[in-house]
This record gives structure tokens, C-alpha cells and sequence, in this order.
């Protein structure tokens, strides 16, 4: 999948073919010795492929982590410190500031261990071990079986896999699927509770360049921040507990101050989330057209309200931050897929995987019978799910994340459920998982910003969704209200008791079902909620059609590269890519260098724009070139691109060198290849990493937090 499109024209080779292959690939970790050790030795990796993954000793795998829910990040120290970004630590210094504390804006250093913030749901994840339960799971398979019967028989005998795995123990384990339900993996994990905020620059360094430098090069983020693990006396997971001590960890990443150059060797181990790298040009098209295209224009009006008010308070600003960001991110990310898609022709690029798989299909009777139907199957699923989609996309974008207070009050459904059925346990089990929810909703709600947001989110549903899509509460305004969603929207405010916390709350002290089912929010939420219920239910077949197809198309490209190796897509397990740091041709007489220095931060200063803000005591920094040992030539290295495979998941993953130090925080993909969760593009798709020095003359001449530093293990 390597190929640039003109290439593609030879068709020798099928596209899948190990002989295409470069830096591409999100590797597991326990098959590296059957198929990757060598092509990384010969690389100029040092170790070996136990050095990296061990059940039996400490190995690299030990000082990776799942940090939270949705990044990576590393342990540093033998006291249990762990590095990741600014970015996916964003939440929780968020949830830690206040106006009068702003950590975003300013910053945060724990100046020893009793100043370290505790993070309540902020987890630390390690990986005991991974084995291959392909065989027990696909035994419990029957051919008569549905996708959906086939998802539940699997799941039913995973849970029993990884019950047998984990009891008497306190490790935790699923079964996941891989290659689209053509392999199976137990996962067995060790997680830690107890998680501190130790240290975050401020924004203005650890989120420069904000939205309009998210996924560019040349980048100058110094996006990183600090935490660490707690753990029992015994040293094993625990609840927060002013005794627990810092974790001491199996195995920490050493340090290198040596620096990169073109053409070093790279390696990064990390959790990547999602990628579709065996789609279909019928889904690459679905992508763009219904995806890709809905979010971009309901976040784009959704954010653009959002920012203003953000920008009006500084109270609203700490509120919607977090928010703000995991919104626009993936937002962005869309406008630069659906540019990248179109550019390098992937749609063409994927008509070719396919003719070239359905050529060897034909040329086989038994093949034929086996993998004959998956490309059809595919076509039918996603013309047939179309306009349900599309109308999917909205009611999500729109309606359950464009309106705040919708989506919080789908929550109580549950609860209405269990007050008609008069079940007392069920409804003090529900309440007290209400009140715990909407401590953190409210927190950072703010109801006069998720008013206006609503009125243009029910105004795009209404214009961009044909009305037998739209539910119940659509009719209601064309009726009642003349079609005017925005008195509606106001009277819905006006009368709720959703918006208020403390009327809430007063609400759930004594919950009512008459007083639910005359809440406007309420209503207008299941409204919303059972039209989304009956669209999914009309868009099943066509998903049965489409899942089935997807798995047989895998399962054929593998047999049809049977004994080459291939890599999985991503799904949120451990994975290893290797690779080199590399400079890149972005478009014609156009060069970008590997590597960018803290010249680029002052280059790119405005004081009149908010995403180019640079604190003074760096500009004193440098201007003074007081760099001290993490500096070269008399420059301060900032950030460098590599060529290694990543997507979202493997933010805050650690770049290491070719002995296994730590040389750089994985942060970002490059605008030109952001196609890459598709096909990986060789001669563009580069990682963007913020160089460890640069993380390292932050916190020692920046923050003056020479505790950190001395706590690690550094190598000049």
C-alpha cells in the first residue's frame, strides 16, 4: 500500500505484497521475531525482538502505557514518571484549572511529591501479554451464522478466555479481533488508578500553533506534559490514597541527548486507535462524501460558536477547552483526508487493489466459492446504508454533540425505565450514577454558548436532512412552533430543569417519571434518541451485508499473501513501527527539513494572535541561547519528522533510537498524507514528534523543575 498512484500503473505486484512495503506497518508486538527483527536489524536496530516484548523479564513493552482512554505515554523514572503530550493531557490539566489556577495558560510544576495532583479517572494501562485464541474463538462459529450472531458467539467465548486468564489475579483482559474477525488476540492488562499531574508547560508552548498548526510541518509544539503513577506499598494498583508511594515499574526508557539526524533509525511503540487500511473504494467514496463531509460542516459551524464565547470569558475558555480541541481535531483531520484522498488518488488506487484481488479470485474454482461475494457484498452494504448514514451523521454531529444538554439528558432514559417498572435498586443505581455524571458535565457546561449552538445545530438538521429522517420533535416545530427551531430552542431552555445543576440535582434527589416526562429536553432527547433507534434498525441488513463482505475480502488478501507478513489494521492494541528520520518533497520545488528549532517559535510570534503567543521567559531563554547541555550548534532543537506508521491512539507514544532510549513524544501525522489511515504513502506520510531535548530544556530552564530531570536517566 506504499505505492504512489503512477506507480500502481505497473500491476505487477499486489499492493498488499511484503516486497511494497517500506516503513509501513503497525507491527505486534509478539510476532516482531517471526517477522520484523531482521528487516530492524538490518536497519540498525541493536536489540533483539526480546528486548522489546518479554512475559518472562522486563523488556521495552513494560515502560509503554495506555495513558486515559486514548493516548500512549511512557515511564521515565524508576518512580513511576511518565511522559506524553500536552494534548492528551489537556483533560486533566483542565480539569484542574480554575480562573484563578489557570495550569492551561500558565502552566503547572508540582514542586515535589505532595504538590502532584491526584486525577480522578485518569488511568495508567500496561500490557501484560498478548496470545493468539484464534482457534477457541472460531470454534464456537457455525456457517449459518450472522455477523451480528458471529460478534455475539465471539464476544460470549472471549469473556470466558479472558475470565480463565485473569482470575485470582488483579490484571483485567478482553479478546480482540483482528484483520476483520479473521484472528483473535487475548489481551491481558495491568491498570493503575492512582494517576498525578506532576508538571504542563503552558499552552502557549505545549499548544503552539494551536488549530492552524495541527497536522502541519513544519511544526514548533513543544507538546508534552508530565504525570505519574501511584501505587500500593506493595506496588500494586490501588484507588487514590494519600498513602499510596510512586510506582516502581518493570522497566523505564532511558534518556538520549545525542540528537537526530537524517536518516537515523527510529522505532515507536504506542496504542494507534483506528485504521481502515483493507477499504474498499466503495468506502473510501462513503468516507468522503457522508463522514468526512458532515463533520467537517456541523463542527465548523458548531466550533466557529463555541470559540467566540471562549474567547468573550476566561471562565468559558477553561469550560470548553478541552472540548474544544477533541472536537477540532478531528475536524481538521477531515479536511485534510478528504484533500489528501482526492490528491493522491486513493479512490483509483483502491479500484486497482480490487481488480487485482478479483483477477486471482477467478483464477481459482475454490476461490471463487469462498471470496467470490465479498467486493458485491461490500458494493450492496454501502449504497444500501447511504442516505441512513447520512442522516446518522447528523443526528450525532448535530443534535447529540452539537447540543450539549441533548446528549447529557439521553442518560436518563435509563432512569425512566426503571421508574416504570417500580425497580427501587435499579433507580438508586441509576441516580447515583447520574449525579456522579453530571458533576463533571456541569463542571464544564456553560448554558447560554449551548443555546446558541443548539438553534444552528437544529437549523442544519432541519435544512440538511430529508424530513422522513428527522424525529418527532421536527414535526413538533413545523407545527407548533411555524417552523422557527429557534423559539423553540428557547422555550426548551426556558422550561427545562437539564440546564440547571442544582435543579437537577434536586431532581435526582427525588426523581419523578411525571416530571421527566414533562421536561422539553427530555422529550426532545428521546424523540431523537428512538428516530436514531429506528434509522439503525433499517440500516442493519445493509451493515450485516457490509460487515460480511469486509471479512472475506480480508480473509482472502491474506491467503492470497499467505506466508508474507502483514500487519492488522489499528484497534487500540500495542503495535511497533520502525522507521527512519527523513526530510520530505511535500509538492513541487517545495523541501522541508527533518528537524525545526526554537529560530521557527520566534519566527512564527504574534502578539495579536492567540495561537502564536510566546512566553517571555522563553524569548529571555532565547535570546540569551541559555540552552544549557540540551541545545546543538547554538540552536534549540524544537520537533523532527520520521517515517514511522501512526495514527490517533499513538499520541504521547515514545520515538525511540536504535538502542532503545527515548528520543522524541509522537504527536501528529503531516497535511499531506492525511490519508494515511487508508493507505500509507511512503514518499509523504511522516510522524511528527517534539524532540526530547526540547521536552527536557523546558522543564530545567523553563520550569526550573531540575527534580524531574534529576530523577531520570539521561545520556549525553
Amino acid at each position: 500500500m506504499k505505492k504512489r498512484f503512477l506507480s500502481l500503473l505497473l500491476g505487477v505486484l499486489f499492493v498488499f505484497s511484503t516486497s511494497l512495503r517500506a516503513d509501513e506497518g503497525m507491527w505486534l508486538l509478539p510476532l516482531l521475531q517471526k517477522y520484523n527483527i531482521d528487516v530492524m536489524q538490518q536497519k540498525g536496530f541493536k536489540l533483539t525482538a526480546d528486548d522489546i516484548y518479554n512475559i518472562n523479564q522486563a523488556s521495552l513493552k513494560d515502560a509503554v502505557i495506555i495513558f486515559g482512554r486514548g493516548c500512549t505515554g511512557e515511564v521515565v523514572s524508576d518512580q513511576g514518571l511518565i511522559l506524553t503530550n500536552h494534548h492528551c493531557g489537556y483533560g486533566a490539566i483542565q480539569q484542574h484549572s480554575t480562573p484563578e489556577h489557570d495550569y492551561l495558560t500558565d502552566g503547572f510544576w508540582a514542586k515535589s511529591f505532595e504538590e502532584e495532583i491526584p486525577t480522578p479517572g485518569l488511568t495508567a494501562t500496561f500490557l501484560v501479554r498478548m496470545e493468539d485464541v484464534t482457534d477457541q474463538i472460531t470454534a464456537v462459529f457455525k456457517p449459518e451464522m450472522t455477523e451480528a450472531e458471529r460478534d455475539k458467539a465471539a464476544m460470549d467465548a472471549g469473556r470466558k478466555i479472558a475470565k480463565n486468564a485473569t482470575d485470582g489475579t488483579h490484571y483485567t483482559a478482553s479478546v480482540r479481533s483482528f484483520f476483520g474477525g479473521n484472528q483473535y488476540f487475548l489481551l491481558v492488562y495491568e491498570v493503575f488508578n492512582d494517576v498525578r499531574l506532576v508538571g504542563a508547560p503552558p499552552s502557549s508552548i505545549g499548544k503552539f500553533g494551536h488549530d492552524t498548526d495541527n497536522w502541519m510541518w513544519p511544526r514548533h509544539t513543544g507538546d508534552f506534559s508530565v504525570f505519574r503513577i501511584y501505587a500500593s506499598k506493595d506496588n500494586k494498583p490501588a484507588d487514590y490514597s494519600p498513602q499510596n508511594v510512586p510506582y516502581k515499574p518493570k522497566h523505564f526508557l532511558p534518556i538520549s541527548l545525542k540528537g537526530v539526524k537524517n536518516g537515523d533509525f527510529t522505532m515507536i511503540i504506542g496504542n494507534p486507535g483506528r485504521t481502515q487500511r483493507y477499504m474498499t473504494s466503495f468506502e473510501v467514496e462513503e468516507r468522503m462524501k457522508i463522514i468526512n463531509a458532515s463533520m467537517i460542516y456541523v463542527r465548523g459551524v458548531k466550533q466557529d460558536i463555541w470559540l467566540k464565547d471562549m474567547q468573550a470569558d476566561k471562565a468559558v475558555n477553561i469550560k470548553y477547552a478541552s472540548k474544544y480541541a477533541g472536537s477540532s481535531n478531528y475536524w481538521k483531520n477531515s479536511i485534510g483526508m478528504n484533500k489528501a484522498l482526492k490528491r493522491l488518488k486513493v479512490y483509483d488506487f483502491k479500484k486497482q487493489q480490487e481488480e487485482e484481488f478479483t483477477k486471482w479470485v477467478l483464477a481459482n474454482p475454490a476461490r471463487k466459492e469462498k471470496y467470490g461475494e465479498a467486493l458485491a457484498l461490500i458494493s450492496e452494504g454501502v449504497a444500501g446504508r447511504n442516505e441512513y448514514l447520512h442522516a446518522t451523521q447528523y443526528i450525532n454531529e448535530a443534535l447529540f454533540s452539537g447540543s450539549e444538554i441533548i446528549g447529557f439528558a439521553t442518560a436518563t432514559r435509563q432512569l425512566a425505565d426503571a421508574l416504570k417498572n417500580n425497580k427501587a435498586d435499579d433507580v438508586n443505581r441509576i441516580t447515583s450514577m447520574l449525579k456522579s455524571r453530571s458533576t463533571s458535565f456541569y463542571k464544564n457546561y456553560n448554558m447560554p454558548t449551548d443555546q446558541k449552538s443548539a438553534k444552528a445545530m437544529f437549523r442544519l438538521f432541519m435544512e440538511n436532512v430529508p424530513q422522513k429522517h428527522q424525529p418527532d420533535v421536527f414535526n413538533t416545530i413545523r407545527t407548533k412552533y411555524k417552523g422557527n427551531s429557534d423559539k423553540f430552542i428557547d422555550e426548551m431552555f426556558a422550561k427545562t430543569f437539564f440546564t440547571n445543576p442544582d435543579k437537577f440535582n434536586t431532581f435526582l434527589e427525588k426523581p419523578s417519571l411525571k416530571m421527566l416526562e414533562k421536561d422539553p429536553v427530555y422529550l426532545a432527547a428521546m424523540s431523537i434518541l428512538t428516530k436514531a433507534e429506528e434509522i439503525g434498525k433499517a440500516m442493519a441488513p445493509f451493515n450485516e451485508k457490509l460487515q460480511r463482505g469486509q471479512r472475506l475480502y480480508i480473509a482472502g488478501v491474506l491467503e492470497m499473501n499467505e506466508g508474507k507478513p502483514l500487519y492488522p489494521d489499528a484497534n487500540s492494541t500495542m503495535r511497533l513501527t520502525y522507521g527512519e528520520v527523513k526530510d520530505y518533497f511535500p509538492m513541487d520545488a517545495v523541501h522541508y527539513n527533518y528537524i525545526t528549532t526554537l529560530d521557527g517559535v520566534m519566527e512564527k510570534e504574534d502578539p495579536d494572535n492567540w495561537e502564536f503567543i510566546v512566553p517571555d521567559k522563553l524569548k529571555e531563554l532565547y535570546n540569551s541561547k541559555d540552552y544549557g547541555r540540551y541545545g546543538e550548534n547554538g540552536r534549540m532543537p524544537v520537533a523532527f519528522i520520521s517515517t514511522n506508521d501512526i495514527t490517533g491512539g499513538n499520541s504521547g507514544s515514545p520515538v525511540m533510537n536504535n538502542n532503545g532510549e527515548l528520543i522524541g513524544i509522537a504527536f501528529d501525522g503531516n497535511w499531506e498524507a492525511m490519508s494515511g489511515d487508508i493507505v500509507f504513502e511512503k514518499n509523504l506520510q511522516r510522524t511528527i514528534s517534539v524532540d526530547i531535548r526540547y521536552v527536557l530544556f523546558v522543564i530545567d530552564k523553563y520550569a526550573g523543575a531540575i527534580r524531574l530531570i534529576d530523577e531520570m536517566k539521561i545520556i549525553d
